[in-house]
């Protein structure tokens, strides 16, 4: 079992709710998609190669100072677990970690970190560069991410062209390599069944949404990624104000939302927020799936300040640790357990008193 005491927070910092807006907000990462001039792209080349690139990126990470001493990880010699873990915290992607229907691992894949900030190795690209950041934080996030980018560029040889930059795998990539997301809570506008005329109106202005764990993941809890789905043709500074700007405004949606749900129907959200709140406390049995739906509810409440005894910290760890692979670690058996939703509902329960006395 991997030690993910090793990283600060394990790793999991960006849950603690100190951020920008982070009663939307959980969260803001930044990822930018780099491959080495002097090798194939991923899907043509060899186990060989990319262990080359393994050793030439490990070199300019030790010459850096951002990412001079960082935790890593081969995710191609862990157990699936340990990579789901680190794929539930939100520090590898799917595709990484080998969770996709096949279940491979590429040979070579890892990833460096240190506090918010890591990279990923080859990945779909040769590197993505990523951070993550509590809250509603793009400009805080891009500037570590370009910090280390720059530290990176001056010790690697990234492939670039001087009419379409940064050269990727995939051309949806090609330009800036920037690709920025928020996860954000939208209870209101799915309750007041508004959200699909505000997604709609994002796809319309080339903004993209997706789950909790972005590209090909489900929604679920009301928690949508959204985040830019071009990159070439504008500068990163251009994606970010214009990614910023519309997150703004749907943030201004969903307190709009909330409020037309507490003034206009008091007590049908109060009856949701209140039986979320009690199904969480007392169930005997959770699925992943309503445990998420249900600390929306209790998310919410807490947002519109029905519920005063539950921080929002508390929330978001939640989050994490009902998760399959954490439940299973946690509990010590396997995450296709038949007993994993009584588990579940028992950690939950357990939580949420040691929360409401310590705060009474």
């Amino acid at each position: 079992m991997i030690d993910l005491n090793l990283l600060t927070d394990g790793g999991v910092g960006w849950l603690d709710a100190s951020g920008p807006s982070s009663h939307l907000v959980l969260s803001t990462r930044i990822r930018l998609a780099r491959n080495l001039s002097s090798h194939v792209y991923q899907g043509r080349n060899s186990e060989t190669e990319r262990e080359e690139i393994l050793q030439s990126v490990e070199r300019a990470v030790r010459e850096s100072v951002l990412l001079r001493r960082p935790t890593r990880y081969r995710l191609d010699r862990l157990d699936r677990i340990d990579r789901q873990l680190l794929h539930e915290r939100h520090l590898v992607s799917k595709e990484l970690a080998g969770l996709e229907a096949e279940g491979r691992v590429r040979s070579g894949a890892s990833v460096l970190i240190q506090d918010r900030i890591g990279v990923m190795l080859n990945e779909e690209d040769h590197l993505r560069i990523q951070g993550l950041h509590s809250g509603f934080a793009l400009d805080e996030t891009y500037a570590e991410v370009d910090r280390l980018d720059t530290e990176l560029g001056q010790r690697l040889a990234f492939a670039f062209h001087p009419e379409f930059g940064y050269l990727t795998s995939c051309p949806t990539n090609v330009g800036t390599g920037l690709r920025a997301s928020v996860l954000i809570h939208l209870p209101g506008l799915v309750l007041t069944k508004e959200i699909s005329k505000v997604l709609q109106g994002l796809a319309q202005v080339g903004l993209t949404h997706r789950g909790l764990y972005g590209e090909g993941s489900e929604v679920v809890g009301n928690f949508f990624q959204l985040s830019n789905q071009t990159t070439l043709g504008s500068s990163e500074r251009e994606l970010l104000d214009h990614l910023g700007k519309m997150v703004r405004q749907v943030m201004d949606y969903e307190e709009q939302a909330r409020q037309v749900l507490v003034r206009d129907a008091p007590t049908v959200i109060e009856d949701k927020v209140w039986r979320a709140y009690g199904l969480l406390r007392y169930a005997r049995s959770l699925s992943f799936e309503e445990a998420m739906n249900l600390l929306s509810g209790v998310r919410l409440g807490v947002g519109v300040g029905l519920i005063p005894d539950v921080a929002m910290y508390t929330l978001n760890k939640l989050l994490i640790y009902t998760q399959p692979a954490h439940l299973a670690v946690a509990e010590g058996i396997s995450p296709d357990d038949a007993d994993l939703p009584l588990r579940r509902a028992r950690f939950v329960r357990k939580v949420l008193e040691s929360e409401v006395g310590r705060r009474g």
